[in-house]
């Protein structure tokens, strides 16, 4: 069954905003909490249902937690479920030089949402996927690598809000979601 109100883990306000504006029309109250939690390593989906356990446990009732990769093809994937750490050391400025040392710039943008109906109930996942490229920053920085991926000629720094959120990665997995509340939704 749909919650009614859902605990978002996330300390991140754009992208609280991002995930409130694509779910708005879902009848769930989103409700946000930052809770640090230790991450294990391992694939996006292993790292996202692990830590979707841990903050039902935490907060003792329903969440969503997310996890987004950056996957560079040149790179075998990598940086993946890391790139969190390689944003924080280099920037979005910086991030392209990654693939300098090679002619293939595509990426892959993964977004896999967690939800969680409370301790001890196992999380259902929704992954969305949107594939571009790694360029030079071009746009606002103000959300992690927006500025540095291109999909079709733009950044997603440069896009509408509305307009990347049809297209995103995070969009795609948040359909995804959205199409698994309407059909748990209590007679």
């Amino acid at each position: 069954m749909a919650p009614k109100e859902l605990n978002f883990i996330t300390g991140n306000k754009n992208k609280l905003a991002e995930v409130r504006a694509i779910l708005e029309d879902t009848g769930v109250e989103l409700k946000s909490q930052a809770i640090d939690l230790v991450e294990v390593q391992g694939t996006v989906e292993e790292v996202t249902a692990d830590k979707c356990r841990r903050a039902a446990e935490a907060v003792g009732g329903p969440v969503l937690v997310e996890d987004t990769c950056l996957c560079f093809k040149a790179m075998k994937d990598l940086p993946g479920p890391y790139i969190k750490w390689f944003m924080l050391a280099l920037g979005p400025h910086e991030l392209h030089k990654m693939l300098d040392g090679f002619e293939d710039k595509s990426t892959q943008a993964v977004c896999t949402f967690a939800y969680c109906e409370g301790p001890g109930h196992e999380p259902i996942i929704f992954q969305g996927r949107t594939d571009g490229k790694l360029v030079p920053s071009r746009g606002s920085t103000v959300f992690g690598w927006d500025s540095c991926f291109e999909y079709e000629g733009q950044t997603y720094a440069e896009m509408d809000k509305a307009e990347k959120n049809k297209i995103s990665h995070r969009g795609k997995a948040l359909e995804k979601l959205k199409a698994w509340l309407a059909s748990h939704v209590p007679e």
